[in-house]
């Protein structure tokens, strides 16, 4: 059911105090998940961020693609395997990611965003030198091939190109000696956040938000912290990690707010930013 004119005045009025407090500031989202993948999400996520371009805010975009990369390596018969939360990465492994991220996806995300009213560019971590790259292993100390983490972001290639446009980030980069490495998007945003000092990192992702237990979606935690998450991230498992662990890495960098929210929803996005029930997880400094 329509909702009254009344409503909609009032949901208006509840967002202006958010509005004229993130006017002006850096938000970096992580685009993944459903919100990836269902058409009609991916046109909702798209007007969302333009319209969060339109009242004010620097809004950039970091995705993987880890679904497309997946289906694609299957239909060329490679092996798909993950090791806490991160995909096992050989040469043939980053060349597809390559192709799929720079090719394909980051491609249509700049052609949505264009299509709803703002213009965008899209970037990879080769583009301006943007990221500078080093090898990592999992977790555990696993080798898992060329599996990078973010050693620098030169921001000055973002801040330009944010000045007219929105910058759309691929999670793709090269160490000093031009070898390639595939970044986890988590990884890569947290990167982007700290370097930016944004004020807010959101990572769109298929939960409800971090939970307390696995099998009841309602179990949501609203607010934690990083000493929260450290003392529990150990028996944390899959996907989830890697972002508990990009929202520890963007607060103690200086990003003010961390928020794990539920792509599956609807602007969810406006929702967790411009309302004040909010959705999802929201990470902040310890108390």
């Amino acid at each position: 059911m329509r909702a009254t004119p009344t409503r909609d005045v009032a949901t208006l009025l509840e967002a202006l105090p958010y509005i004229r407090e993130f006017h002006g500031r850096t938000l970096v989202i992580k685009y993944g998940g459903a919100a990836m993948v269902d058409p009609l999400l991916r046109e909702e996520f798209a007007r969302d961020v333009v319209l969060l371009k339109y009242v004010g805010l620097n809004p950039i975009v970091v995705h993987g693609g880890g679904p497309d990369i997946t289906a694609y390596m299957e239909r060329l018969n490679l092996p798909v395997e993950f090791v806490g939360g991160l995909r096992v990465s050989d040469a043939d492994t980053v060349e597809v990611a390559k192709m799929v991220l720079l090719g394909k996806v980051n491609k249509d995300i700049v052609l949505r965003l264009g299509r709803h009213g703002q213009p965008a560019v899209g970037l990879s971590g080769d583009d301006g030198r943007l990221f500078s790259v080093e090898r990592k292993s999992a977790p555990d100390g696993r080798d898992i091939g060329f599996v990078g983490r973010i050693a620098h972001v030169d921001v000055d290639v973002l801040q330009h190109v944010a000045e007219d446009y929105i910058p759309v980030v691929a999670s793709v980069g090269a160490d000093e000696a031009g070898v390639s490495y595939n970044v986890n998007a988590d990884e890569a945003a947290a990167a982007v956040a700290r370097a930016l000092r944004a004020y807010k990192l959101v990572f769109l992702t298929d939960t409800a938000g971090w939970l307390r237990d696995v099998a009841d979606p309602a179990s949501v935690i609203s607010e934690t912290t990083p000493e929260e998450i450290e003392s529990a991230i150990a028996t944390v498992a899959g996907g989830m990690r890697p972002k508990l662990q990009a929202c520890i890495d963007a607060i103690r960098g200086g990003v003010a707010f961390a928020h794990i929210v539920d792509g599956r929803v609807e602007h969810s996005l406006l929702l967790e930013l411009f309302t004040d029930a909010g959705i999802g997880t929201r990470v902040v400094p310890a108390r």
